[in-house]
């Protein structure tokens, strides 16, 4: 018996992961920003702002393209709970980063406008999870390679 292996994806399934991941940021940021005051519940409405507009336009391209839109949950799980600011901050990074590696991962999947819209993705997501660490006290504040599993 030969091994079957899961096709690569193609551009079109890349961004509806990258979809998915928008949807689960925006519902952490709920969450998150329940915990934070003043400029940092702001700057978590500005992040949850950024994925909604994220969202909206892959919902537009892959519905125009006829592409199969990954359904949002009523609810995500989150990975610990979260109580208080500290572990709102640290929810923001980790939601930065997991959103980082769907859109590092579709890079290759994708070319032209797709590869850039994803490299900015990447790119806001990079910058917005440096912010969060250093409002955390996190040290490194910067990664190496944002999106690439540590």
């Amino acid at each position: 018996m030969t091994a079957r292996t899961a096709p690569a994806p193609g551009p079109a399934q890349a961004l509806a992961d990258a979809l998915a991941a928008e949807y689960a940021a925006i519902w952490a940021y709920g969450v998150i920003g329940v915990h934070l005051a003043g400029a940092q519940r702001t700057a978590a409405r500005a992040a949850e702002a950024a994925h909604r507009a994220r969202r909206d336009t892959l919902v537009v391209q892959l519905s125009e393209a006829g592409g199969q839109l990954p359904a949002d949950r009523a609810g995500y799980a989150l990975p610990y709970p979260v109580t208080d600011r500290a572990s709102a901050l640290r929810l923001a990074v980790e939601v930065e980063e997991r959103t980082a590696g769907h859109w590092r991962a579709a890079l290759p999947h994708t070319t032209g406008a797709d590869r850039n819209r994803a490299l900015a993705a990447l790119t806001d997501c990079a910058l917005r999870a440096t912010r969060w660490r250093r409002a955390a006290g996190m040290t490194p504040v910067t990664v190496a390679f944002p999106g690439r599993p540590g």
